[in-house]
């Protein structure tokens, strides 16, 4: 069975370059701001990982992903962080929760998908 990726990102191009790379792989959700992604997943969805940019309009990136790791449901969900953010090192290790893996855009597609099957399996091992 094909694993449900949500994708959250306020960039067009970012979010075809994404389904290009990944959609014949996974089964993608796109969301362009975290407050249409909660709405998605107070839905009831549970996707198997999350991709998130950090800087979107109406609940960043940042605020969007402690949400979702102190709401206890997701705690446990894997996210991949991706920013154009120059001083990306320092924003990550200043945040309140522990993100699986984060990119600097423009981000290396092949890398991208190996850190997104890496975490998906270590997920599954996980919750297993």
């Amino acid at each position: 069975m094909r694993k449900q990726i949500l994708v959250v990102d306020d960039e067009l191009s970012i979010l075809k370059l994404l389904n290009f790379i990944l959609s014949k792989d996974y089964d993608l959700v796109i969301k362009q701001n975290g407050a249409d992604a909660i709405s998605w997943l107070e839905d009831g969805n549970d996707p198997a990982l999350i991709i998130s940019d950090l800087e979107m309009p109406y609940i960043d990136g940042g605020s969007f992903i402690r949400n979702l790791k102190i709401s206890g449901f997701y705690r446990d969900t894997p996210v991949i962080l991706l920013s154009g953010a120059d001083n990306l090192d320092n924003i990550v290790s200043s945040m309140p929760f522990q993100a699986d893996c984060y990119f600097k855009k423009p981000f290396n597609p092949a890398e991208l998908k190996s850190s997104i099957l890496e975490a998906l399996l270590y997920s599954d091992v996980k919750n297993n």
